[in-house]
């Protein structure tokens, strides 16, 4: 008889992996709030701490991980990792919560032209949380998402034929763009989309130019963007694609040195 098989199992090391697994269906959350839990995880902490025994995480582990995120993700990752630790701590499987000794970044309130996918990917807007990121992803003007319906989505496009108003804005208005995003029925007024983004400094509205950057970042033409968000002019396009924000001039700065040390 091999005495030392109860003592191996019980001094088996329990992962973050491991233990994570576990949780996410226990917690007691939107399903929601757990995908972008498990997201945030998947992102920043499963990579460099994943596999590591979750007794043995530190303060300076967490922050380590953290240290390169936005501001956003940073809070976020943050929020996680609490949660994460506090069902640790009720198990007693830790001692203590490192990430409650971690003070949360600032995020600041003011105005910013638009999120960018990647950033509204990580972010909960709770129950209107599919209707903002379907709009970022098909670009559709309000009133044209109000009028959407069911019958208005075959054969992978989303078809854009009026508004509630009546008519699409302009003719261009009339499209057909591709399904990128499951349709939820959107009310007839925006006020309950406009609260949960004011916060962050953004308006509804706004998420059309989050398409339109995603467009650009995919390498999508600015005349075939310009028939996709329905401007009779690709001028007006063109201001969105010609907007260079800060990550952009940190990766041209980026390719530049790729390039001098293969040069070099």
């Amino acid at each position: 008889m091999n005495s030392t098989t109860p003592h191996a199992a019980l001094s088996t090391p329990t992962t973050l992996d491991s233990f994570t697994d576990r949780i996410w269906k226990q917690l007691a959350i939107t399903d929601k709030t757990r995908k972008n839990y498990i997201g945030a995880y998947r992102r920043y902490l499963q990579p460099t701490l994943g596999a590591k025994e979750l007794s043995l995480i530190t303060k300076s582990d967490l922050i380590s991980a953290m240290e390169e995120l936005p501001q956003q993700s940073k809070y976020q990752t943050l929020m996680v990792a609490r949660v994460i630790f506090r069902e640790a701590l009720e198990r007693e499987l830790v001692s203590d919560i490192p990430a409650s000794r971690i003070k949360a970044p600032r995020i600041e309130v003011k105005t910013q032209k638009f999120f960018t996918w990647e950033q509204l990917v990580d972010m909960d807007f709770g129950y209107h949380t599919d209707r903002i990121r379907f709009l970022a992803l098909h670009g559709l003007r309000y009133g044209e998402a109000a009028a959407l319906t069911e019958a208005d989505i075959y054969d992978g496009r989303v078809h854009i034929t009026k508004s509630k108003y009546g008519k699409t804005k302009t003719r261009a208005g009339v499209r057909s763009v591709p399904l990128l995003y499951p349709f939820t029925p959107f009310p007839q007024y925006q006020d309950g989309i406009a609260k949960v983004l004011r916060p962050h400094g953004v308006t509804v509205h706004s998420l059309r130019k989050t398409y339109a950057y995603t467009l650009k970042n995919s390498q999508v033409h600015v005349t075939t963007a310009a028939k996709l968000m329905g401007h009779a002019n690709p001028l007006v396009t063109m201001k969105v694609y010609t907007q260079v924000l800060d990550d952009e001039i940190d990766k041209s700065g980026e390719a530049m040195r790729r390039y001098l040390g293969r040069a070099s």
